[in-house]
């Protein structure tokens, strides 16, 4: 067992919810990003992927399936980087078997989501990234009433820019308002289709939900992130994208955002 004192999150400055009402619209990708972004601007970050039956982040960071071990404080994350700037604790790397499917009661996933919050030795971090399941549902209850001890800096709701997903978003912003969870801002996730060729963005979808649900709820707007051929292929590898396309306008808006909310947090 490893010697570790820096358990929980008694030296975790600041932790933030990803949130969506809707499923597939990328909350994952857009964490991952995030995390990649602070991570590139000079911090220490964490991510605690508690999405139990779809958890994707272990592949988009290509860690693999290692080993988790514990020391004195907890369960020690999987670092993806030598020099253990971003660490990661998810249910994918509790499964035998990454096929098999997370068939759990709600106390069962409440149990667990309580243990990944108190048991992980995060060490000092800057921010904490949160990416939960999609909806309001039981597995939301536990991480803020297991945070409760913690201060939860605030939630950024991720969306696309259709009308049936900017619904459901609103009802993810009523949720935060009835938990007393402040809003850190929106972010339109596949806001129009980057050509790889020559960079044009065309509207496949609509365009522009995502910034008129923050104006209509008197949220920030963080920005619009862009389908991305680039973005979807490095994620499919586990690759930094911002690393290998710092030209593109993909990079420009995902560091911009993250800019915009690691300004946010300080203040």
């Amino acid at each position: 067992m490893e010697q570790n004192n820096d358990g929980g999150l008694t030296q975790v400055r600041h932790v933030v919810l990803v949130l969506s009402g809707k499923g597939g619209v990328g909350k994952s990708t857009i964490t991952t990003e995030l995390a990649l972004a602070f991570r590139h601007a000079g911090k220490r970050v964490g991510i605690l992927d508690v999405d139990l039956c779809g958890p994707s982040i272990p592949r988009m960071l290509s860690v693999g399936r290692p080993d988790v071990h514990q020391c004195d404080s907890g369960w020690v994350p999987v670092y993806t980087d030598a020099q253990k700037s971003l660490a990661l604790m998810s249910i994918g790397f509790l499964l035998e078997d990454p096929d098999e499917a997370v068939v759990w009661r709600g106390p069962k996933k409440t149990a667990m989501i309580a243990q990944f919050v108190s048991d992980v030795a995060w060490g000092e971090l800057d921010v904490l990234l949160v990416d939960t399941p999609p909806g309001t549902s039981d597995e939301h209850l536990a991480v803020l009433e297991n945070l409760k001890k913690h201060r939860v800096d605030g939630a950024v709701l991720v969306t696309t820019p259709q009308a049936v997903s900017t619904g459901d978003v609103r009802r993810e912003i009523t949720f935060c308002k009835k938990t007393g969870v402040r809003i850190l801002g929106i972010i339109e996730n596949m806001s129009g289709f980057a050509c790889p060729h020559c960079s044009e963005c065309s509207n496949i979808f609509s365009k522009g939900g995502g910034e008129e649900l923050a104006k209509l709820t008197g949220s920030v707007f963080l920005g619009s992130v862009p389908l991305d051929p680039l973005l979807s292929s490095s994620i499919e590898q586990g690759k930094d994208f911002l690393q290998s396309f710092p030209d593109s306008a993909t990079f420009s808006a995902i560091n911009s955002i993250s800019q915009t909310l690691l300004e946010s947090l300080q203040t």
